[in-house]
């Protein structure tokens, strides 16, 4: 007798000397194994032809792969129409709420990528090895995202981590990216233990570890607990879950490690950081809660609330305080997890009048936050110049004298984060306190406006330093305006190299403007037309919605 799994997930008895494997439709799984795979092929195919490390090539390969995946995903939307599919034996949903996701952290790969060749070769490091890690992690952060087993989630998470802690350390010159990997490494192997714990709990309570298993659960499971009379196990590894996902999404109060490692990891790396792997924390965390723990909302929504409430007010006030641009922006990054912590805490209810307006809410804010923040962090990786020290709010002086585009850029930017009118921004946070006061959360609603205002004066700091105040008085300030690199891959053979660190001029690579320049005309754009996404927006969050 052959004990199988069909793909709804039932265990059925197959005939004796048969193995029943569940049906995979390999075409739903494409955009997430041509990342996985792109990157073993990159490794692979730049250590059998060792001259593929150079020239461009990983860079190359890597923007491709990413819009290989996003182009996959066009005909994964027309298989599902609408719907959903799980795979693996239901492991894994692909419904519109993932497809949507997988998109935005492809993006997310496809901008870094192009701001990380011309940053190696500025400081020395050019090689695959940057590359390979961010695939996989992205691999790790689409395979969370349509998890649908508390157990592939953990693999999804440890893997999405895994590569950026790696990621940090590897600005071998300089001691604060191994300072900041070592403390990234640390806390998140804290954060994943009590992952894993609460997915114990909630397996011992339960007995099942699959989210519709533990939606399902009212009964004794096979050690004689009932959820519903002995919740309280349930409820303790639920908060040790959501714990876990709190410090991936640098929620206060587990937002510790966030300034510190935003400031010492390479300035790309942290774009990858604040985007794609945030991205990823906050749908695999929607997927859980709203999905496997919807019954119990009304006990982590309250949780939720606090969480957003802090984060609004540490991330907006703490920011004012800073003069490093880098931890100003680490700050503001948990100003902004405050934000969708609010559209994640509007859980459908039938109290409230519209279920699907948190989804978009949350989805239209990753999506916006997403680009803003690659394009910013794409500015300061060129203003950060050879040996990324030039972070402090001085570097920033002038800016729009010596470097009137990429100043205009900056500016843009930072208005669509501050969430200036015209911008997607604005849209993004006016859909979350909309969904936030329809939830009866006034008061977080308020202080979301609050945190707004205060964020505000945040990014003007930044744009009124490079348009109204003078040049910085460095060395070799006078070299910026010949600065310019034709090289389409952003290194060329300038004087720059041989310059001190951080006194050399503001080099302009193609690749890297190319990527901030999409940035800012995606921000502009969905500030222009909010409704463009349309039925796509609409499509993924009714799958949300539905996920309860």
């Amino acid at each position: 007798m052959v004990l199988a799994t069909t793909d709804s997930g039932d265990v059925v008895v197959g005939q004796p000397g048969l193995v029943e494997l569940p049906h995979i439709d390999w075409v739903l799984l494409a955009p997430f194994l041509v990342m996985a795979l792109g990157g073993i092929l990159l490794i692979t195919a730049t250590s059998v032809v060792p001259i593929l490390r150079s020239r461009g090539f990983p860079a190359a390969f890597t923007v491709l792969t990413a819009a290989l995946s996003a182009a996959f995903l066009v005909p994964v939307w027309d298989r599902i129409d609408g719907g959903a599919q799980s795979v693996a034996g239901g492991a894994l949903a692909i419904d519109g709420f993932s497809v949507f996701v997988w998109g935005v952290i492809a993006t997310s790969v496809f901008l870094v990528a192009a701001l990380l060749d011309a940053y190696l070769r500025r400081e020395g490091f050019d090689g695959p090895e940057w590359y390979v890690l961010m695939l996989m992690s992205a691999a790790g952060g689409m395979l969370l995202a349509a998890s649908q087993e508390l157990i592939l989630s953990f693999l999804g998470l440890e893997i999405l981590s895994i590569a950026v802690y790696v990621l940090a350390a590897l600005h071998l010159r300089r001691s604060d990216s191994q300072e900041a990997a070592f403390k990234y490494f640390i806390l998140g192997a804290l954060s994943s233990a009590l992952f894993l714990y609460g997915i114990a709990l909630v397996y011992g309570a339960t007995g099942s570890t699959s989210l519709a298993g533990i939606a399902g659960a009212r009964a004794d499971n096979p050690a004689g607990l009932n959820p519903l009379e002995n919740s309280s196990l349930v409820l303790v590894g639920l908060a040790l879950i959501v714990i876990g996902f709190a410090f991936k999404v640098s929620a206060v109060p587990f937002h510790m490690w966030t300034p510190d490692v935003y400031e010492g990891s390479p300035t790309p790396v942290v774009a990858f950081m604040a985007s794609g792997v945030k991205v990823a924390g906050f749908a695999g965390m929607a997927r859980v809660l709203w999905q496997g723990f919807g019954f119990y909302w009304e006990d982590w929504r309250p949780i939720v609330i606090v969480l957003a409430g802090l984060s609004f007010v540490v991330g907006s006030f703490l920011a004012l305080a800073q003069t490093n641009v880098k931890r100003m922006l680490a700050f503001s990054s948990i100003n902004h997890a405050g934000f969708m912590l609010a559209a994640l805490q509007a859980i459908p209810s039938d109290e409230f009048v519209s279920t699907a307006l948190a989804g978009q809410a949350l989805l239209f804010y990753l999506l916006a936050y997403t680009v803003m923040v690659v394009g910013t962090f794409g500015v300061m990786t060129l203003v950060g110049r050879r040996g990324d020290d030039a972070h402090s709010l001085d570097d920033y002086r002038g800016l729009a004298k010596r470097r009137p585009v990429l100043a205009g850029l900056m500016a843009v930017l930072l208005f669509g984060q501050a969430g200036i009118p015209f911008t997607s921004g604005f849209f993004a946070k006016f859909r979350v306190i909309a969904a936030t006061v329809e939830s009866g959360a006034y008061v977080l609603a308020g202080l979301a406006m609050l945190a707004a205002v205060v964020a505000a004066v945040l990014y003007l700091r930044i744009v009124v330093s490079m348009y109204l105040t003078g040049e910085p008085v460095v060395a070799h300030a006078a070299t910026d305006e010949v600065a310019v690199d034709d090289d389409v891959t952003g290194h060329g053979e300038s004087d720059a190299a041989n310059l001190d660190d951080g006194d050399g001029p503001i080099v302009l690579p193609k690749a890297a403007m190319a990527s901030i320049i999409i940035a800012a005309f995606v921000t502009v754009l969905l500030g222009l037309l909010p409704g463009l996404l349309g039925g796509v927006l609409t499509e993924a969050a009714d799958a949300l919605a539905a996920l309860k």
